[in-house]
């Protein structure tokens, strides 16, 4: 088992563990909600979307649950060990957060309604940490795949950024990085749609009650 270090800090390339060229466990063919593949190669028309909101267990059913996505992977992201274990990233060593890959098509549902559904899905301002969860694989980020998304994600955080501050939060501390470079590493069998294979799991994802106003209307001004 590994220690969780007692203060949160993401490791250098230097300080994270190796890891191992093939994964120790393999990904189950299908999504047991949407019934479609979890790996790739996807249809043509879909597009992806990378996110992390904390616990990976709600935040997976969180995008599931939405019209548009095809299918949903918990994962392991932004870190340097190669195909990680659910313990190593748990320890803090793999710079890892957890994870949810959405595969979206988007005729019928925007990037940009799934970033709303992001930003109100979870506490984007608390760091390391969701709630109760505490540790480094629980930052908030998300990993852009095309220059038009890390353009929707900045007006995104801009605009929320807006409304929560009027509502006394603190700054956004959401990690927004390109996803080319940052492999999305597959989660165990067991993570996969978890909380529909046990409806009363655990689920620590928990949204501040402040609606984004991305796709509704402009963010209201707090220069009065």
């Amino acid at each position: 088992m590994f220690l969780q270090r007692r203060t949160p800090q993401l490791p250098t390339p230097e300080e994270a563990l190796k890891g191992r060229p093939t994964p120790e466990f393999t990904v189950p063919s299908r999504h047991t909600v949407l019934g479609n593949p979890l790996l790739g190669p996807y249809p043509e028309g879909l597009e992806v979307a990378d996110f992390a909101l904390g616990c990976f267990w709600g935040a997976e059913r969180k995008f599931w649950q939405t019209a548009g996505v095809w299918t949903t992977l918990a994962g392991y992201q932004g870190g340097y060990t190669e195909n990680p274990a659910y313990e190593e990233v748990c320890s803090g060593l793999t710079g890892h957060t957890e994870a949810v890959r959405v595969v979206f098509d988007p005729k019928t549902v925007s990037y940009t309604e799934l970033l709303k559904r992001f930003w109100e899905s979870h506490d984007p301002t608390q760091g390391f940490r969701q709630g109760n969860d505490v540790g480094t694989q629980y930052r908030s980020a998300i990993y852009t795949h095309s220059p038009e998304q890390a353009a929707a994600v900045a007006a995104s955080r801009e605009a929320y950024q807006k409304v929560l501050t009027g509502s006394g939060y603190g700054e956004i501390t959401t990690e927004i990085l390109p996803a080319q470079d940052r492999t999305f590493w597959p989660a165990e069998a067991y993570h996969q749609q978890y909380l529909d294979k046990n409806p009363a799991g655990y689920c620590g994802i928990g949204g501040t009650g402040v609606s984004c106003p991305i796709g509704v209307a402009p963010a209201p001004s707090t220069e009065d």
